[in-house]
This record gives C-alpha cells, structure tokens and sequence, in this order.
C-alpha cells in the first residue's frame, strides 16, 4: 500500500483530502502542529497522526522518518499558510517572517525530503494549496503575497526539474473562499472542499502526455 502525506492537516479541505486519498486505498500519514482536533479523521480514515511545524527542519526530517516506515510515498501535499494583514509601514516584521517561513519555506522542506523518496523509485505527486494572492498582490497583503508568490514559483522550478523524472508537481489556486463544512452544500458563492479535493484527485490521475502543472479553482461567481 503507498502512502499519502498531508502536512497542514485540519478541518475542511484537508479533511475532504484525507478522505478522498483513503478511498483510493492509500495509507495515510496526517501532519499539523496541532492534531489533537483529528482523532475522529484518523479513525475514520486509519491515519497516523504526527505533530510537526511545517517551518521547523528537525520536524520535517522526523515527520520523513516516520514516513519511510509506512511504506513508498505516492503523494506528498502541502497546505499550511500563515496570512498577515496591514499596511506594509505597520507590519510586525515577526510575524511576517513567520509568515513566509509558513507558506514558503516549509513548502521547500516538503518537496526537499519528498524528493529524495519519490526519485528512487521513480515516481510521486507533490501537490501545493496556492491562492490568488499568489498571481496578483493585493494591498495591505504583502506577507501573504510574498509567501504565495514563492510559493507559486517553488512550484514553477519543481515542475520543470521533476517533471522528466516522473514526479507530478500541481500548484492549485484557490481563488475564494472555502466553505468550513463538508456535511452541506454551500452553493456556487464559495468552494465545497469536497469539490477541491476531487480536482486534486483528477490531477493525479492525468495521463503523463498531458500534464498539468498549476489549475485554477474557484465558484462559478467568483470575479477574477
């Protein structure tokens, strides 16, 4: 059985995530700082549960460790991000360097040490939760613009590195916002994160002649 990895697990869309990769019959692997809130998922869908922070290197070489005992890694996602709002003059520059650590930086550690499990055996899917801040800086968002924008663009330089080497590299763009719930229909005003998770279930199943790297999600009312 391969094994899925979901760092930045929580309620929502990384819950719709879990359920959808369990379906598929991947052992599962759930990593958030906080996991004390995911004991019904992780029965519900038999994961491991790992505490880590995403921005801290000796986290994720723990979190890898735990990973190598599970089984081969078919699919690594990474979905933490950390927004900071404000005028750039009165920013906490902490709290925007954590921010772009967060959304950035611990997104590097996960393809670093995916990487270096999916390419001996010769394949693997790195899939990055991106958002509209990502393609166009809004104001008072330079933090997040920041940390989404290299974000975006770590994902860019994967796709052309791996690529050839049969590692799939998807950048998705949320442009809305996600309904919290998955137990009702939202309508088309808002993103239903089961919705999002099966647009990530289609990207993994792409035919390697027909490769995406980056899609775009958002409703149906959405301006853009």
């Amino acid at each position: 059985m391969t094994t899925a990895l979901i760092i930045g697990a929580g309620q929502g869309l990384s819950t719709s995530l879990a359920r959808a990769l369990h379906a598929r019959g991947h052992s599962l692997i759930l990593a958030a700082r906080d996991t004390s809130d995911l004991g019904g998922l992780a029965s519900e869908t038999g994961a491991a549960l790992i505490n880590c922070d995403a921005r801290n290197r000796d986290d994720m070489v723990r979190l890898f460790d735990t990973v190598d005992t599970k089984g081969p890694l078919d699919v690594a996602i990474y979905n933490p991000s950390a927004r900071v709002r404000g005028a750039v003059a009165d920013l906490d520059t902490e709290a925007v360097e954590n921010a772009i650590l967060v959304t950035a930086y611990g997104a590097f550690l996960m393809a670093h040490y995916a990487t270096k499990r999916m390419q001996p055996q010769g394949h693997g899917a790195l899939l990055f939760t991106g958002a509209s801040a990502g393609v166009k800086g809004f104001a008072n968002s330079s933090a997040f613009a920041m940390g989404k924008f290299a974000l975006r663009g770590l994902c860019q330089s994967l796709a052309r590195e791996l690529h050839p080497q049969n590692i799939h590299i998807g950048h998705f763009v949320i442009d809305g916002v996600i309904a919290k719930s998955t137990d009702s229909e939202p309508g088309n005003t808002v993103l239903h994160p089961d919705a999002i998770a099966q647009s990530y279930m289609h990207f993994l199943d792409q035919h390697p002649s027909s490769w995406a790297w980056e899609i775009e999600l958002r409703p149906q009312t959405e301006r853009f």
